[in-house]
């Protein structure tokens, strides 16, 4: 296959960082001079293996493993089986007004996990609050006090802009750290799933999340047993991005998800394979990581990727 282009630098105008309608206390918008590398022949996928009790397997190989994009089997052209990559984070806080009853409980759950993942000087993340507007309540920092700050401070009111909140935090702020493999990304979401006021659609925010190559692990703060349309979204979001959705009933619930999440966040697989044929054509594209010859095993994995347009 002819190599078309080794990579392409997107520059991205200030004026076109910042949907309309998400207003944030502190500056949202990039600098004029941010740029994007983005490598078109080649495609990274994280992902994690675990048995059927849910049990991490880390001692996989590359050989171990079959990548497919749609029906066509990809050569793997990188493996790494990562522990300990920087972390760089964002927490999603739902402040509108149907979680108002629930709001204690979502920021302590917050803190909760703050507390429990965060390593000083090694990983950072940011806070944004969600009502009407997406509104960034603490940038990107590894400042413990500074994070639990813009959590406390905080207020419920207004409507639901959940789509708007994960476009932000995706476009605007986890895929500006660059070197993107240096980093894993990810997303803490702490909402009933319901969305009344956002501009962008749940899908684009999915590709936001896709692009900025963000896992997403979703936080019901309904408190009934029974699954909402809310839930069926925070669980969309969740498996499209090889992360996960839980259910706690009180904060208590949250130290084992807490637990789990920060672990799979250091025991995961990393993979580059470049795609046969090469499509710059803007789409997205499936992928599908599967373990060879090992029966019982549970590969969680984004779905796919977006290409880039040339």
């Amino acid at each position: 296959m002819k190599r078309l282009l080794i990579a392409i630098a997107l520059v991205l105008p200030a004026a076109a960082q910042q949907p309309a309608g998400v207003g944030q206390p502190q500056t949202a918008v990039a600098d004029d001079s941010s740029r994007i590398i983005i490598d078109v022949t080649r495609v990274n996928v994280l992902y994690t293996v675990s048995d059927k009790r849910g049990r991490f397997i880390t001692d996989l190989k590359q050989d171990d493993f079959d990548v497919f994009e749609g029906k066509a089997k990809q050569t793997i052209s990188e493996f790494t089986a990562e522990s300990d990559l920087p972390l760089r984070l964002a927490i999603l806080i739902d402040t509108s007004n149907s979680i108002r009853d629930r709001f204690r409980f979502q920021q302590e759950a917050a803190l909760e996990f703050l507390r429990q993942t965060m390593r000083p000087k090694v990983d950072r993340a940011i806070i944004v609050g969600f009502d009407t507007e997406a509104a960034l309540a603490a940038d990107l920092t590894d400042d413990p006090l500074v994070l639990e700050k813009a959590v406390r401070d905080l207020r419920p009111g207004g409507g639901t802009a959940f789509y708007d909140a994960i476009f932000f935090a995706c476009r605007d702020k986890l895929s500006k750290d660059q070197p993107r493999h240096k980093f894993r990304r990810a997303m803490i979401i702490l909402s009933d799933g319901d969305d009344n006021a956002s501009r962008y659609a749940r899908d684009q925010a999915l590709e936001a999340a896709h692009k900025a190559d963000v896992v997403v692990y979703s936080i019901s703060t309904n408190i009934t047993r029974v699954k909402s349309d809310g839930d069926k979204i925070l669980q969309y979001f969740a498996v499209e991005t090889g992360g996960q959705v839980f259910f706690p009933f009180k904060v208590e619930d949250l130290t084992q998800h807490f637990s789990n999440i920060a672990n799979e966040l250091r025991h995961q697989y990393s993979i580059y394979y470049r795609p046969e044929p090469l499509k710059a054509d803007g789409l997205y594209h499936t992928v599908d990581v599967r373990v060879r010859n090992q029966k019982g095993m549970v590969v969680r994995a984004r779905k796919g990727y977006y290409a880039p347009k040339l």
